[in-house]
């Protein structure tokens, strides 16, 4: 295994010897930003996710607003394929938007909690630590 080395800077070494102690207390606040941090990424892949089936059924949506009135559409419930009337397949379709969008504003209010706590983790660890510590996701 070869490790590389590298020079330390002036203000590096000047850091050493100013080197601030962490309390558990800070460990703990640096353990929680992790946990959030970590958690904020699941919910963003969770929110393009949904964006995405809400894209789907937006078009979904206009592609039936050309459909003839009395035309049986198919519409996938489970995993089979349904041929209801266009007015019940319009309806589930409006209840699957609704509902998608209710999901999207539920992990827009989390990630906004998260990054609202995450944010007064940085203030009170940058605080306590200055440029010693990187915070920056």
């Amino acid at each position: 295994m070869n490790l590389s080395r590298r020079m330390l800077t002036k203000e590096e070494e000047d850091a050493v010897g100013d080197e601030i102690e962490v309390r558990r207390e800070d460990q703990d606040k640096i353990n929680k930003f992790s946990r959030l941090h970590s958690h904020e990424l699941t919910l963003e892949e969770e929110l393009k996710v949904k964006n995405k089936e809400k894209e789907e059924l937006d078009d979904i949506t206009t592609e039936l607003e050309l459909a003839d009135e009395d035309d049986l559409v198919p519409y996938k419930i489970g995993d089979a394929f349904f041929h209801l009337p266009l007015p019940q397949a319009q309806e589930l379709l409006g209840l699957s938007t609704a509902k998608i969008e209710e999901e999207i504003g539920e992990l827009e209010d989390k990630m906004a909690t998260i990054r609202g706590e995450m944010t007064q983790l940085k203030v009170e660890l940058y605080a306590r630590f200055g440029k010693t510590i990187n915070l920056e996701t």
